[in-house]
């Protein structure tokens, strides 16, 4: 028997609020892409400012030592945060936790930019502490916003609305390249208009910690309304077992009656839920394929993914003319290179996906996603000496289109079927405990990057050999992802929430073979 609000909010009509929820919970998204792609340029500001009295072709290199502490500090934070603030979000409720992740963001990009200090050693640490709170609220606005918008959206246009949160990433990494291009540029002209015309460390300095303060400013800006969201009525009626508050709250938000929505009976809810705990035997006899699904291709994927974001540093080195440049000049080249790849690439692949993910499904966009993706690695791998002789823009392509079928494939489907699989009371914690595993991947992809990076040969650039297994090395693994997704992803297009709960233990395993069927054979019916 299901619940009269819950059916609402299934069969409810777009409205405005879903769009208020996609921009007030997507900010948090939007930054957490400022904060994560905005760190290449400042980390060519670090190494003006920091080390430009290193000898020879050394001269304005961060050590790959201090580039590994930096990511691996703020994909730390993020592991944790995602744990940690996932359970939360399901033992004291979406709301009560969402804004704290948000002010952790806030306060930890300002204290970024601020650093305390001024000498290499001492700004190092501080930038590194901060980005370690920085990944504390990054990770646990993860689960919360997934969660938080799969449960006010209606099943016929769940994924659109989803996937339009997470897109929210795109436009974060487009802002990044913008605000460092705008900041770069003024402090540029203004010191060429002082007598000496030089460009001093002194500047530079002021401008790596300006572009990290802005990025808390549209996160800030949403706070507000995001403490007025009231807590969804999924978690209301089904965790804290309140109908009637849920029946109000969606009154607040949603343009149906309260007449229409209110429970005609509520004496089926004195019934107990099923009362196992998470990561019990009967959590992992229930839910453990569906968690096993989730985490490993989030894992696999994310290897890819920050592999090929930590590849543009080369890429700088191979097309971009980056010699004889003044600090300014070099980092507006390499915030133009980014803002070129998320317009051109990247947001594509996420409105792709808003496009096409409720009318083809989660399961086949991401398997199709890691296929490419897989056959575009190889295609820059396997020829790696070719590509690196001739630097033409085929290169560049190739190069795109991971970004591309990585948005339009797993990157975002990865963030939105965590959301849609597990029951209500462990909803934000699967989603936390699947992107946490994710992170781990990022983590092994930033340390086999800079091992295959480190080998550089005399013009600089990384030697073929190393370069050439890192890339074919992807090419698998995202196949392995495609396996993965085709042997144990369960499709969610189109179903309710509490569909996709697998809480009957007399009917989850049928319903289970029942979907992979349909999603095989579209004529087989499905059991409801």
């Amino acid at each position: 028997m299901a619940l009269k609000v819950l059916s609402a909010l299934d069969a409810a009509k777009i409205q405005y609020y879903h769009f208020k929820a996609i921009i007030i919970a997507g900010m948090g998204l939007f930054t957490d892409a400022y904060d994560l792609f905005c760190i290449p340029p400042i980390m060519k500001l670090l190494g003006r400012v920091y080390y430009e009295d290193k000898p020879g072709q050394d001269k304005y290199q961060i050590p790959r030592i201090v580039l590994a502490t930096m990511l691996g500090t703020a994909l730390l934070g993020t592991v944790i945060g995602q744990l940690v603030f996932g359970r939360l979000g399901d033992r004291m409720g979406r709301r009560h936790v969402y804004g704290i992740s948000l002010i952790l963001m806030v306060f930890s990009s300002i204290g970024c930019g601020f650093s305390f200090c001024r000498t290499k050693t001492c700004v190092l640490v501080s930038l590194g502490i901060f980005r370690f709170f920085l990944g504390l609220g990054i990770g646990g606005d993860y689960p919360l916003s997934a969660t938080i918008m799969s449960e006010f959206a209606n099943k016929k246009t769940r994924g659109a609305f989803v996937a339009a949160l997470f897109s929210m990433q795109g436009l974060g990494i487009l802002a990044s390249s913008m605000v460092t291009m705008v900041v770069s540029k003024i402090f540029e002209a203004a010191a060429s208009k002082n007598l000496s015309g030089n460009h001093t460390p002194e500047d530079a300095d002021i401008v790596w910690r300006l572009i990290l303060i802005l990025g808390a400013v549209p996160a800030g800006l949403t706070y507000y309304w995001r403490m007025m969201m009231p807590e969804t009525a999924r978690y209301t009626a089904l965790v804290e077992n309140n109908v009637l508050q849920a029946t109000k709250d969606m009154e607040k938000v949603l343009d149906v009656s309260i007449s229409r929505i209110a429970e005609d009976d509520l004496i089926y809810l004195q019934q107990d839920p099923p009362s196992y705990s998470l990561l019990s035997k009967q959590f992992f006899r229930r839910h453990g394929v569906d968690l096993f699904s989730c985490a490993t291709t989030w894992l696999l994927l994310d290897i890819a993914f920050y592999s090929s974001s930590l590849f543009q540093s080369q890429i700088y080195k191979m097309h971009l003319d980056l010699k004889n440049t003044n600090v300014y000049e070099e980092t507006f080249k390499v915030a133009v290179f980014q803002a070129m790849v998320a317009l051109v690439a990247a947001i594509p692949g996420y409105w792709f996906t808003v496009y096409f993910i409720d009318r083809i499904g989660r399961r086949k966009i991401q398997m199709m996603g890691f296929l490419c993706m897989g056959i575009v690695y190889f295609a820059l791998g396997i020829p790696y000496q070719y590509w690196g002789e001739h630097k033409n823009k085929g290169f560049l392509f190739l190069y795109g289109l991971t970004f591309f079928f990585a948005n339009f494939g797993p990157n975002t489907t990865t963030f939105i079927v965590p959301a849609e699989l597990f029951p209500a009371r462990f909803r934000s914690t699967c989603h936390g405990i699947s992107g946490a595993v994710g992170k781990v991947g990022a983590f092994f992809g930033t340390l086999g990057f800079l091992w295959a990076s480190n080998h550089n040969g005399p013009d600089d650039l990384p030697r073929i050999g190393p370069m050439r297994i890192a890339l074919v090395s992807l090419g698998v693994i995202c196949l392995f992802g495609m396996a993965v997704t085709y042997l144990f992803t369960r499709e969610t297009n189109g179903r309710s929430l509490e569909e996709n709960e697998n809480e009957d233990e007399n009917t989850e395993l049928c319903l289970f073979r029942c979907h992979m069927d349909a999603d095989r054979h579209p004529n087989t019916s499905v059991p409801q």
